[in-house]
């Protein structure tokens, strides 16, 4: 069935067809006219910035120097100097900041998606009471922990196996005595706030703790980094998108037998798609972007392309626009491949959850 009905255009005059729809359930010609006019114009707002990447890198530095061209073949002439020394000259930093981007960008976004899905599912639909005291006990020996291989010089694994034993025996001894319990609201806002934590603050305690353990400029090292930086908004995020979910269908899994686990891989999982795949692609630009991390836990060998930029940046003589912008269009491909393959989830899965009853 048509969902539209026409009306008669005979009887209406030239400023009632322009400014009344032609039909019902179509709109005006003069609101289609403005909507489409203003999304064209914040298309080129939007796409500007890339288009002005792109022009740059084919640019001499004599064109970018001499002021604001932007037409090819017309304003100035297009080179291939910024890519032949990205891909010649640098031909070898190059191949080696991209790979350690995409090793280490991956590896910490599926990381951070099977951890950070498996916690967000066990908060959906496990309730934790975890006692306050105890917590305050685990802190205290954390720290303690700390102090001790830092003052004393021992090894961490001594120290950590020490607070691990005293922490065991004080559960039992004291475990029953505290009431006081937390519930998964608040653990969720604990996790939230690590992120809402700045970054600068802890980057050297985690450099000083790299240190010790030799995991800087290693790629094991930043991927660790990345995945704990991250994981509490995949937590976050993750954990509406579980809780949208039915639960009957997990409770006749279980009736039939099926495991928590098997509920998860089997059921949860295929109906959470659209959640996985929007904040995959979230979390893979957060790590593909990072620069604070990268700067003080890598030197060279671990070296990633936000590095690779802000070493072209850092040029005596000035800013190279044109080798930075060449850079800068190769480090967007994957992201922008990533965000074709996952276009069919995306939308849903940024909208799943917006209006509920």
């Amino acid at each position: 069935m048509n969902a539209s009905v026409k009306l008669d255009d005979a009887t209406r005059g030239f400023w009632d067809r322009l400014f009344e729809p032609p039909a019902i359930g179509k709109t005006a010609p003069l609101t289609r006219i403005i909507v489409y006019s203003l999304l064209g114009f914040w298309t080129l707002f939007v796409l500007f910035p890339i288009y002005w990447v792109v022009i740059t890198s084919f640019k001499l530095p004599e064109h970018v120097n001499q002021g604001p061209v932007y037409l090819p073949f017309i304003d100035f002439s297009p080179s291939l100097h910024a890519w032949k020394t990205l891909f010649v000259t640098d031909l070898g930093d190059t191949l080696r900041s991209y790979i350690n981007s995409l090793v280490i960008g991956s590896g910490a976004t599926l990381l951070c998606m099977t951890i950070g899905s498996m916690a967000a599912y066990a908060l959906a639909r496990i309730q934790y009471r975890p006692k306050l005291g105890l917590i305050l006990i685990f802190v205290a020996l954390l720290i303690a922990m700390t102090l001790v291989t830092g003052i004393m010089g021992l090894p961490w694994y001594f120290s950590a196996a020490s607070g691990l034993a005293v922490f065991v025996l004080l559960v039992r001894a004291l475990g029953k005595r505290f009431t006081a319990t937390l519930g998964n609201g608040d653990i969720l806002f604990w996790i939230i706030s690590q992120r809402i934590l700045p970054p600068i603050v802890v980057i050297i305690p985690i450099y000083m703790m790299f240190q010790s353990v030799g995991l800087v400029d290693t790629h094991i090292g930043l991927i660790l980094a990345y995945t704990v930086a991250n994981l509490p908004i995949v937590v976050w995020l993750m954990h509406d998108f579980f809780s949208s979910l039915p639960i009957e269908l997990e409770e006749s899994a279980q009736l039939d037998g099926a495991t928590r686990f098997g509920i998860f891989w089997d059921i949860v999982l295929p109906l959470s798609r659209p959640g996985l795949a929007a904040t995959t692609l979230l979390v893979l630009i957060l790590n593909w972007n990072e620069y604070l991390a990268a700067v003080f836990l890598s030197t060279s060998r671990a070296q990633t392309m936000p590095i690779m930029v802000a070493a072209k940046n850092a040029g005596e003589k000035g800013i190279f626009w044109w080798e930075m912008c060449a850079v800068i269009i190769v480090m967007i491909v994957p992201v922008i491949i990533m965000a074709i393959l996952l276009n069919r989830f995306i939308a849903k899965g940024v909208l799943l959850g917006a209006v509920k009853g």
